[in-house]
Formats: C-alpha cells, sequence, structure tokens
C-alpha cells in the first residue's frame, strides 16, 4: 500500500514552537499593560513596587544620563537631612511640581539643612536652595528611556484603551490559529481518500 509522505516533523515543532512564543509574548504584553494601568490608577500617579516609586522625567535638566520621557526609580527619603554632595535628590519645588537634580553643596546651619542643587546638563545652580522637608527620595540610578510617555498616557482618560490593543492581537491571532487547526483536521480525510483510490487502483498478479 503506497501513502503520501509524512508532514515534516521538524517544521510542525518549529511552528509550534513559534505559536507558544508569540502566544505567550501577547499575554505577558496584556498582563503588563494592565498592571501598569491599575496601579497608576490606584495610586493615582506613578506606579510604586516595593517601595521604590516610578517617576516619569518630562525636562532635560538631567542629561544625557537621565533621558526626557525616561523613568526612574527612587527610593522614599526617610532621613532626609542625610543626603551628600553628589546625591541626585527627587524633591518639591512647587505644589504638585517635582524634580530630580544633583546636590552641589549641603548647607547646615544649626539644626536645619539646605541643598543647593543643578541639573547635570543645566549652565548653573537652581535659584533657590531645597529644605531638607521638601526632599521626597532618592534617585537609584535606575532608568528606562522613553517608558515615561507610556506612563504618562496610562494615566490619561484614555489610558484604558492600552489595554485593547494587546487584548485584539491576542483575540485575533487566537482566531488565526483556530482556523489553522480546523483547515488541517479538514485536510486529513481528503487525504486518506487519496490513499485508499490508490490503493484500488491497482491490481494483483
Amino acid at each position: 500500500m503506497r501513502t503520501k509522505p509524512k508532514t515534516n516533523t521538524k517544521k510542525t515543532m518549529i511552528m509550534k514552537w513559534i505559536n507558544n512564543i508569540v502566544t505567550g509574548i501577547l499575554m505577558i504584553l496584556l498582563i503588563c499593560v494592565a498592571t501598569v494601568v491599575v496601579i497608576s490608577k490606584a495610586s493615582g500617579g506613578e506606579p510604586e513596587f516595593f517601595g521604590y516609586q516610578l517617576k516619569t522625567v518630562l525636562s532635560g535638566s538631567m542629561e544625557p544620563g537621565i533621558q526626557t520621557g525616561s523613568i526612574i526609580a527612587v527610593k522614599s527619603a526617610v532621613v532626609k537631612t542625610g543626603f551628600e554632595k553628589d546625591d541626585v535628590i527627587t524633591f518639591q519645588a512647587e505644589e504638585d511640581i517635582l524634580i530630580t537634580h544633583r546636590i552641589t553643596e549641603v548647607v547646615r546651619t544649626g539644626d536645619s539643612v539646605l541643598y543647593r542643587t543643578k541639573g547635570d546638563n543645566n549652565n548653573a545652580e537652581d535659584m533657590n536652595p531645597v529644605l531638607a522637608e521638601n526632599v521626597v527620595a532618592k534617585y537609584t540610578g535606575f532608568t528606562v528611556p522613553y517608558v515615561g510617555y507610556f506612563i504618562n498616557f496610562a494615566e490619561s482618560k484614555n489610558g484604558a484603551l492600552l489595554l485593547l490593543i494587546p487584548g485584539f492581537m491576542l483575540l485575533i491571532y487566537s482566531a488565526f490559529t483556530i482556523w489553522k487547526v480546523l483547515s488541517i483536521i479538514e485536510l486529513r480525510p481528503k487525504k486518506q481518500v487519496d490513499v485508499v483510490g490508490e490503493d484500488s487502483g491497482k491490481s494483483t498478479s
């Protein structure tokens, strides 16, 4: 009895791995987007993980070390009078305005502590010294470029739409996978008919 060659097992395994990888990436993307959006909404600002808060950089005053549109990880300040020269701190400049600059000088007057600060990319020091009580956090050195734009959008009214993008992609890919499986199932009976036809056409001698 003659039969048609079997499907290449190696090729089938590669396609299976590709399907699993693509599905996994889409699922991870969906979960990550959902996590960022939910945490941002719940905290009313940048998401916080294990005591570290992510801040979005909106200016280029600390370039090239910290790029505009980056996110940086900062550690909440507990002892606000213990910072030293060259530490990078995040402080409250005005209401709802946070600035991350480098300390150029520590000024101690009695029990009070002031910090003179400057952006690495600025030509001069900041006009007003920073009161120790206005320090919010210390920069940890961790930064990821461009992600800040994404978080800003996640905090906007349209941020929930981010959930639709990976979800829609996952839905399309799932539909494609199902269609492909159904096509294979439909082809199998036809192959069997071909095999039977070839055998019936043979004659014995």
